[in-house]
């Protein structure tokens, strides 16, 4: 497995002041830059612009690396770097949600290290801290390349060199293209106000399609909805067009059946449909189209070692592992887009647990604990100040 370098830094002109991060993603293996990012935070401190910088440097590690993703964590900031390692208490209360996001992030990565250096040998993400900051006191983002805009900043930004990795595919494959992340404003404040209004996912799983009602593996195959399936569309429709439900957004899978099941929604809501391609289903590769029990038959070994690590790929296909990285990248997207609404996802088995799992803070390996149905319905409230809450899970109350 590819081990990871953040490096990370914050600063602020005044402390409190105009402020701003940079973090860089390295090759632990030759030092090679694989991502960077930045971003001008208005007013705040400077252990809060530091904290930010590690949170985003650590939200790029696993963008690239994925859950479990080994980790060197650096930077010049002794107060950071001591009580991320547990060795320093957190007296500053107002840091305490920073470090506890931070915690969270690492205990998804595996960091092998918090080591401070000198701000010498943390000159690139100084820099980009310092770009961040000439923007944040003119009132404007930060824009990749340095420049300060008025328009929103591209924000990570993957290393142009032509033997990066795929972000399609969580980061795993050569591309010779320059991918950059979902575009992010800035908030324009260092620190989000206290708040209990939830940004809401209400996830819907697509309806029957000839291989689900034949139990067999469906992943990147585009069957569409049965007869059957289009009803239990509908359903789900009729029910989420009344109380309590009030859907500001809907997204969905780019699969057929899953446009077809959101599409089905959208008529009775009156709201367009979005597509997000990281809410696809898992390539199953050769497995596709297949029974459990013809896969136990043909690849025995493969389907156990399948079945006990999540990190583990179908022949030809895509791990659980993999799945998580572009999931989480998307549930982010959606969480910033629609802060403080209600956005439907329309998705499918791996990618709903996935992000039923993440909101638990559970093990990768909770996967195979959880069962969705048909059409089901399940809802995770995300709060800006505190942890998401999964309010229901597989309701299939409307199909009765």
């Amino acid at each position: 497995m590819t081990a990871y370098i953040v490096e990370a830094d914050g600063g602020s002109r005044g402390n409190p002041g105009p402020a701003g991060y940079g973090a860089v993603l390295r090759d632990a293996a030759d030092g090679r830059l694989l991502a960077e990012t930045a971003e001008a935070i208005g007013v705040a401190t400077n252990n809060v612009a530091e904290y930010r910088g590690l949170i985003a440097g650590l939200r790029l590690a696993l963008d690239v690396g994925g859950e479990g993703a080994p980790v060197a964590v650096r930077m010049d900031s002794k107060l950071v770097v001591e009580q991320m390692a547990g060795r320093w208490k957190i007296k500053n209360e107002g840091l305490r949600p920073l470090a506890l996001e931070a915690g969270k992030l690492a205990r998804r990565l595996r960091v092998t290290e918090w080591t401070w250096i000198p701000r010498a040998r943390n000159e690139h993400a100084d820099r980009l801290a310092n770009e961040a900051m000439d923007a944040a006191a003119k009132g404007l983002t930060w824009k990749a390349g340095g420049t300060p805009s008025e328009d929103t900043p591209r924000s990570p930004r993957l290393a142009e060199q032509t033997d990066l990795l795929d972000p399609s595919s969580e980061l795993s494959a050569p591309t010779a293209s320059v991918a950059t992340a979902q575009q992010r404003t800035a908030k324009g404040t260092g620190w989000a106000p206290p708040t209990r209004v939830a940004t809401s996912l209400v996830l819907l799983r697509h309806g029957e399609t000839p291989l689900s009602a034949e139990r067999r593996f469906s992943g990147l195959g585009d069957p569409e909805l049965t007869a059957n399936g289009l009803a239990q569309a509908a359903a789900a429709a009729a029910r989420l067009s009344r109380d309590p439900y009030r859907l500001d957004a809907i997204v969905t899978s780019p699969l057929t059946r899953a446009r077809q099941t959101a599409q089905a929604v959208a008529e009775r809501a009156g709201l367009d449909v979005e597509t997000d391609d990281d809410l696809r289903e898992t390539d199953f590769g050769a497995w596709e189209g297949h029974t459990f029990t013809e896969i136990q038959r043909r690849w025995p070994d493969e389907l156990t070692a399948w079945l006990a690590d999540p990190g583990y790929a179908p022949p030809g296909g895509e791990s659980f592992t993999a799945v998580a990285g572009r999931v989480a990248r998307a549930q982010r997207r959606l969480i910033e887009k629609y802060e403080g609404r209600t956005v439907l996802v329309v998705s499918h088995v791996t990618p709903i647990k996935t992000l039923l799992r993440l909101a638990l803070d559970a093990p990768p390996a909770a996967l195979y604990r959880m069962h969705l149905d048909l059409a089901c319905l399940s809802l995770i409230e995300h709060y800006a100040d505190g942890n998401p809450v999964v309010k229901s899970f597989n309701d299939t109350s409307h199909l009765r």
